[in-house]
């Protein structure tokens, strides 16, 4: 499925009655996959480690010390338009690794940007009206609108080069090279809308003098050099989507080198294996970063979904 026709699935609410029958499920687990190779098992994770795992697509579940904190969550089968208690859209070619109730509740949802398939709304729904009141958020700029009727904590909203702390650990937005759009009608500072515009980010998130990086969805750009002197220690980065779509998305190399240049020691890929966006076979992206990860000096902390990293 090329990149057009999923976003032209995700934006087909009026069609959403024929459909329904088809492709509205909101059950992550109706499917039959294939069995995921790996499981992560946080309860147990060490308070005095900092612990990650890939759950799928940019959805990392880390445990940063005693503090939990889960990107982009996106668990459900199905992504898109929320209609009637589920979505209308592409669905998932690899589950999650983890089930819904095997979270540990998150303290801190981290979103890059409105995205369908980042910002996924009956997730977000779920881990909120499970816990209410008790997640802090944090998003990017005119991005908190698609979230904001939940009841959630807090929901922090950090634009370009400003940093907030929550909770005690500092997160730092920086620009990368994306588009920020929900509906191809909105606006977004991709367009040069920089003060109506949804936006993007990538986050540092700096906990106790140990650092990481979640690089959000970018194509390649120098733009995370801003953060070379933040001494990062491990890249999460995306690195599926790009063929034909570079304009948007980074292939594995440029990623790497990315996260190379901001000086990153561990390598964590995410945006690959989970959803048909581009044309690039389904384990290119993974095989690629495996093939050339040395040239860029970088040690791969994990390389499938499900996998589990760890450092002191």
């Amino acid at each position: 499925m090329k990149r057009k026709e999923f976003i032209k699935k995700s934006i087909l609410a009026s069609s959403a009655v024929i459909l329904s029958p088809f492709v509205l499920n909101n059950n992550t687990y109706s499917k039959s996959y294939k069995p995921l190779k790996f499981k992560p098992e946080p309860t147990n994770w060490k308070d005095n480690q900092i612990s990650l795992s890939w759950i799928g697509h940019s959805t990392v579940l880390i445990k940063f010390f005693d503090k939990w904190i889960l990107t982009d969550p996106v668990l459900f089968e199905r992504v898109g338009v929320y209609f009637f208690g589920g979505s209308i859209g592409p669905s998932r070619l690899t589950p999650p690794a983890l089930h819904f109730y095997e979270f540990p509740k998150p303290d801190i949802i981290l979103l890059s940007h409105a995205h369908m398939d980042h910002m996924d709304y009956p997730t977000l729904k779920y881990f909120s009206e499970k816990y209410p009141n008790q997640i802090d958020v944090i998003t990017a700029y005119l991005t908190k609108d698609v979230i904001d009727e939940l009841p959630w904590k807090s929901i922090t909203v950090i634009d370009w080069d400003e940093e907030k702390f929550v909770q005690g650990i500092r997160f730092k937005a920086n620009e990368v090279q994306h588009f920020g759009w929900r509906f191809p009608w909105e606006k977004d500072r991709s367009r040069g809308y920089l003060k109506d515009g949804r936006s993007f980010n990538a986050y540092l998130i700096d906990y106790k003098n140990r650092k990481i990086l979640f690089g959000g969805d970018t194509a390649y750009t120098d733009k995370l050099n801003k953060l070379k002197n933040e001494n990062i220690e491990i890249a999460i980065m995306p690195i599926g989507a790009y063929n034909p779509w570079k304009r948007n998305h980074c292939n594995p190399e440029e990623a790497m080198k990315m996260a190379s240049d901001v000086g990153a020691k561990y390598f964590i890929p995410i945006h690959t294996k989970t959803f048909k966006q581009s044309n690039e076979p389904f384990n290119e992206a993974i095989e690629w970063m495996k093939r050339d990860h040395q040239k860029y000096n970088l040690t791969l902390g994990l390389t499938e979904i499900g996998e589990t990293f760890s450092i002191t």
